[in-house]
């Protein structure tokens, strides 16, 4: 089962973090947290790994529609997005918010997943078109659990 959307683009991680940040806000995500695993590994274990930040991003109107259904829905609120880099790119998955439904078993949540989905969907999509624009995207990374498939969002 996957539970997430991916996409990799060519950017530096700082550049490519930016405009994740961009194309949340474009779509009516705020980020509530971030959570930078490098320093916290390395400062914690003396580990080091690649730039990996985790964004809790959250649209409050669907944050309180879907509160309002489930106030256990907090559990699995906010969604979270990831940013890391590999080789040089920018890699961005999206948790995928139909989880909400099949984790809660909650019919009634279906449509704030769905406008929620499609909203991650689009800020993914604007930044899938702006590496495009730029002559570099490359769309073939596994959303997490998922299979690949090449020039596809995931």
């Amino acid at each position: 089962m996957g539970y997430g959307n991916s996409i990799r683009i060519e950017a530096p991680f700082a550049e490519g973090t930016a405009r994740v940040r961009d194309a949340l806000k474009a779509q009516g995500f705020g980020v509530l947290t971030e959570i930078d695993m490098r320093a916290t590994l390395r400062g914690k274990l003396g580990e080091d790994m690649e730039d990996y930040l985790i964004l809790g991003a959250c649209n409050p109107s669907l944050a309180h529609r879907a509160l309002g259904i489930d106030s256990s829905i907090g559990l699995l609120l906010p969604c979270n997005v990831v940013v890391r880099s590999e080789a040089g790119q920018t890699i961005v998955e999206a948790l995928d918010p139909q989880t909400m439904v099949t984790i809660t078993g909650q019919p009634a949540l279906q449509p704030v997943a769905d406008e929620a989905a499609g909203r991650l969907r689009a800020a993914l999509d604007s930044l899938r078109r702006a590496a495009e624009h730029a002559g570099a995207s490359r769309l073939d990374v596994p959303a997490a659990g998922g299979a690949s498939r090449p020039g596809t969002l995931q």
